[in-house]
């Protein structure tokens, strides 16, 4: 196949009634022989039946010559590079050996550009083998009462993103639709469209895959041999648990629902999802173990997500689930972390925060005596007698002298107090908690400031995404104007010069008729230049008159051409001058109207003469030199017209590569700017685990400072002097 490249405005394409009313006609609208006169397959209403998507219509037409049937998917939406992503898939798939493979799940398909004609144009097509199963959900519809048959199907599937996983390729949306059971009970796997291969590295996705398979964290620019992996675990995950309680299909599946036993908003919101928690409490430690996992992957960004291929062991193919009841009547027994046996080295425990303890303890109060709190409590009844023994003896004194006593013990236990290791602990412990609770920032504030800068991200991103083909618009607008003037330019000139070239004949006649003038004016010219007055006088010309008329320089006939009468008003008579062939006059004494006349009727008698006996053609000679003249101008004309269709060609090359080159810039910047919104995401992504892991952490802490601050009031002046004489 031949890439094709996008580079005007996004084409509009027909609908699925539109391919299904053209379709009705299949011996017109295709020009492909296997499809031309296919047969559809056809509704109780005798219309073609449609199979409709997200962007395309699935028919099933049966060949007219080979009686070879065929799924025909026809597009209802443009899809960036879409000849160029279905050459490298088709490419990619041809190459796989299906010896290598564990089931024949790869269906071979080709790509037409230009296949079908709905209305006056012409549309692509993408002819696929046709597959004789039934999608996942209806096949477990039918079979999920046989575990064995369910589990087989499971490590089966298994198999296939082992497939995938050991080929670097990526389905992109796999899900219940998409994965079909043949009569062997092998899966075969259908819609290509958003299929990620090693040629397609660096380009974006066109899809996000079915919401209720897909990890809440995939975006839009997330495109690479990862995407299956999540989905992978989802659709395992319920193909182990109905293996190891069909009952569950049932309960936890709704009839015709688009999804197996869970859906997006079980991944997105784990605590309040009847279908997970289900799972989750599930008896067979398998099936929860699975859950858990899949709970922990849907809060882990997608680069970091372990494959299923990596995750699972290869089992044999009749091997019966882990979890059903082995002839001892006993349980695979689980492992260490709550996860079954077979996972254990495998699956990585979930990222779920370990609540914070502090490493040092605050005292909850005074223990042990020593001997300075000894000496305290023996020095305050001692100091009580002392105080009273001066109050009763100097009464007189003062108030403040029999209070020394008492201050001098209070000085000495708040001294012994502060002396206590319990207080300075307290105070360690609780300083430490303060400490490591500043360094987590608070949980709300922070998930609102994640919200706000995800906010402002989605935002950029969505400008971002809506200039990008704005500005290929722009592009292609300005590549086209430059076309259409360069076309105008080429058009004009070339009718300028047509103008020219449709004139050559009558030029050629004009030439011809001018050389033959010429040529006759030049005879008479010569023949008149024979003959001299002097010799061949005219009647009333004397010697005299002509001697006067060659002093004017009018020897012979051809150098006058007639004469001019002019009135003399000295003698109020009428005079004559000689026009000259120069185009002046001269006025000759002697010569008089009379004579004037004779000698102009001489002249004319010599031009009448003369012109009896001019050539009446040009010779071959002349008229050859005329054409060539002509012809060479033509052919100067015929060059000038070819330099203008190169010098349009030269410019639409120009613009051509100034639009390459644009669009070139357009997509690295666009690569840059994904894969920089790749990043950003997948930063958001650790963000939210870290957010939840110190959620917790925060709650912990705050707990233990608030626990700590308690004990701290265990340790009052007023506990002290209760410790010195009760021990507690």
């Amino acid at each position: 196949m031949k890439v094709g490249s996008a580079t005007g405005r996004q084409r509009q394409f027909p609908s699925g009634a539109d391919y299904a009313e053209a379709l009705q006609h299949t011996q017109l609208c295709f020009r492909h022989p296997e499809l031309k006169g296919a047969r559809p397959e056809l509704t109780k209403l005798g219309l073609p039946r449609a199979i409709s998507g997200a962007f395309a219509s699935v028919f099933s037409l049966t060949s007219a010559a080979s009686g070879q049937r065929y799924a025909i998917k026809c597009f209802t939406r443009h899809v960036p590079d879409q000849e160029r992503r279905y050459e490298a898939i088709s490419s990619r798939l041809a190459r796989l050996d299906p010896a290598e493979l564990s089931q024949p799940w790869n269906l071979g398909f080709e790509y037409l550009p230009d296949a079908i004609t709905v209305g006056r144009d012409r549309y692509p097509v993408l002819k696929m083998e046709w597959a004789d199963a039934v999608t996942l959900s209806s096949w477990l519809d039918d079979n999920h009462v046989d575990p064995f048959a369910v589990d087989r199907l499971a490590d089966r599937f298994e198999a296939l993103t082992r497939d995938l996983a050991d080929h670097e390729i990526a389905h992109g949306d796999l899900q219940h639709g998409n994965l079909l059971v043949a009569s062997d009970d092998t899966l075969r796997l259908v819609d290509y469209d958003g299929m990620y291969v090693p040629a397609l590295a660096g380009m974006g996705g066109t899809e996000r895959g079915h919401r209720n398979y897909q990890s809440p964290l995939r975006g839009n620019d997330d495109f690479g041999a990862a995407l299956d992996r999540f989905s992978a675990w989802v659709i395992f995950l319920s193909l182990k648990a109905i293996a190891a309680d069909p009952a569950l299909w049932n309960r936890l599946h709704e009839p015709s629902g688009e999804f197996l036993l869970l859906t997006e908003d079980d991944f997105k919101n784990p605590a309040g999802s009847t279908g997970l928690q289900t799972l989750l409490a599930h008896p067979d430690q398998t099936v929860s173990g699975l859950a858990d996992h899949v709970r922990s992957l849907a809060f882990q960004p997608l680069d970091v997500l372990p494959p299923l291929a990596s995750a699972v062991p290869k089992q044999q193919p009749s091997a019966t689930t882990t979890s059903t009841v082995s002839g001892g009547g006993m349980a695979a027994a689980p492992s260490a972390g709550g996860l079954p046996g077979w996972m254990t080295g495998h699956v990585s425990l979930p990222g779920t925060p370990t609540p914070a303890t502090p490493s040092v303890t605050s005292p909850a109060g005074f223990h042990t005596r020593t001997p300075l709190d000894v000496a305290t409590a023996v020095l305050w009844p001692l100091m009580l007698a002392a105080t009273v023994a001066m109050i009763v003896v100097g009464a007189s004194m003062p108030l403040i002298g029999p209070g020394v006593p008492g201050l001098a013990a209070v000085a000495l236990t708040a001294f012994a107090r502060s002396r206590r290791a319990e207080r300075t602990q307290s105070r360690a412990v609780l300083t430490k908690l303060t400490n490591e609770l500043a360094q987590i920032d608070d949980p709300v504030k922070a998930a609102q400031k994640l919200s706000r800068d995800r906010a402002k991200f989605d935002a950029a991103e969505a400008k971002r995404t809506a200039a990008y083909p704005r500005a290929q618009d722009k592009l292609v607008a300005l590549y086209h104007a430059e076309l259409k003037e360069a076309e105008k330019r080429k058009v004009r000139k070339q009718r300028d010069i047509d103008k020219k070239i449709d004139g050559l004949s009558e030029e050629l006649r004009s030439a011809l008729a001018k050389a033959l003038t010429d040529k006759q004016s030049a005879y008479v010219r010569d023949q008149l230049g024979r003959r001299l007055i002097a010799q061949d006088p005219p009647h009333g010309i004397g010697p005299k008159l002509a001697v006067r008329l060659a002093a004017k320089g009018i020897r012979t006939a051809a150098d006058f051409t007639g004469y001019r009468s002019v009135q003399n008003t000295h003698y109020n008579t009428v005079g004559a001058v000689l026009v000259l062939s120069s185009g002046g006059v001269t006025d000759v004494h002697g010569i008089g109207e009379a004579k004037a006349i004779a000698l102009d009727v001489w002249r004319k008698h010599l031009v009448a003469s003369a012109k009896s006996r001019q050539p009446t053609s040009l010779s071959a000679s002349e008229r050859q030199a005329i054409e060539q003249g002509v012809a060479r101008r033509r052919d100067q004309l015929t060059t000038q017209r070819k330099a203008v269709e190169s010098e349009t060609e030269v410019l639409r090359v120009k613009a051509r590569k100034q639009l390459e080159d644009g669009q070139t810039r357009l997509t690295q910047e666009n690569t840059l700017a994904g894969d920089q919104a790749r990043q950003q995401r997948q930063e958001f992504s650790r963000r939210t685990v870290t957010l939840q892991q110190n959620a917790g952490l925060h709650g912990t802490l705050s707990a233990s400072v608030e626990a700590a601050k308690l004990r701290q009031r265990g340790l009052t002046f007023t506990c002290y002097l209760r410790f010195l004489y009760t021990g507690r």
